[in-house]
């Protein structure tokens, strides 16, 4: 059970999660976890017992020095505490690996605590690999399961069927106790989603930013997009298969999101014109006339 003895009062807090393993193609989520501490000088303030989650040979524990002393570092879930950030509100950052077993008993342990200290919204973030271009911005997908938390921040209602992992669990959790749950999803090219992708983690981050409606540091993440981006390129350059496939998934992509491309597609954007001119509507009292 967490403690919550040495927790201050927090300011409407707001959850953001993200996991490594399954849910983390490219690392691309952890990776804007870890930026969010950083620019936020989040605190730890609690860890789950790896005891109860972990399974030691799939996540093995590391030696590390720390002070000149060797010692052991167990692999768990951590939470760390962001305060004074520039949403205007206190953030709970939580960090961790996909647990090995009683994943029912890890998400009703983290929402205990998120129910004891006043959280109203969890974010989750998440990243798959996809049949997507390098080249082209990372596509995200933001949703929710509430028909309310849909309509406020303009989000899509996952059809998703199928095999989920933790972060699909905790944002099901948190719907199913009464709080605003949005899932960010980055698509990574699959043959580029091996190694660490510092363009779909500025891609989330960006997302996180329209969601919440404040600016966030991006340190050095747009120049480190950038390099990555040039250094796929050298890889494509270099095979010629892979080459025609990059400029196959390209043409693909354009084509996707071209306005004419499906009815479908139109559809959608007309909803969201209608649910835009719907909230300027109560904003103004009085109807809003046609975009310009």
């Amino acid at each position: 059970m967490i403690e919550l003895d040495d927790i201050p009062e927090l300011a409407n807090p707001l959850v953001i999660a993200a996991f490594e393993g399954w849910n983390d193609a490219g690392e691309a989520a952890s990776a804007l976890i870890d930026h969010l501490a950083v620019i936020w000088d989040a605190e730890p303030i609690a860890a789950l017992d790896p005891e109860d989650y972990y399974d030691f040979q799939v996540n093995r524990p590391r030696v590390v020095v720390d002070e000149g002393r060797r010692r052991i570092h167990w692999r768990t879930t951590r939470l760390l505490l962001a305060q004074r950030t520039t949403l205007g509100r206190d953030v709970i950052l939580i960090q961790g690996v996909e647990p090995s077993f009683r994943w029912r008993g890890f998400v009703i342990e983290l929402m205990d605590f998120a129910h004891a200290v006043g959280v109203n919204t969890v974010i989750t973030l998440g990243a798959l690999m996809a049949d997507v271009a390098h080249t082209r911005p990372i596509p995200v997908t933001a949703t929710s399961d509430d028909e309310a938390t849909v309509r406020r921040y303009d989000l899509e209602v996952s059809r998703y069927e199928g095999p989920t992992g933790i972060v699909g669990v905790l944002a099901d959790a948190a719907t199913q106790g009464g709080l605003e749950s949005i899932s960010c999803w980055a698509a990574v090219p699959h043959y580029a989603g091996h190694t660490p992708s510092p363009k779909a983690t500025l891609a989330l981050l960006t997302r996180l930013e329209e969601l919440l409606d404040a600016p966030i540091d991006h340190l050095d993440l747009d120049e480190d997009a950038r390099a990555w981006e040039r250094g796929v390129d050298e890889l494509a350059d270099g095979d010629e298969d892979v080459a025609e496939y990059v400029e196959a998934l390209e043409e693909a992509q354009d084509t996707a999101e071209l306005p004419e491309a499906s009815g479908e597609a139109i559809a959608r954007e007309f909803e969201r014109f209608l649910r835009r001119r719907s909230a300027g509507e109560e904003k103004d009292g009085g109807p809003a006339g046609p975009p310009g």
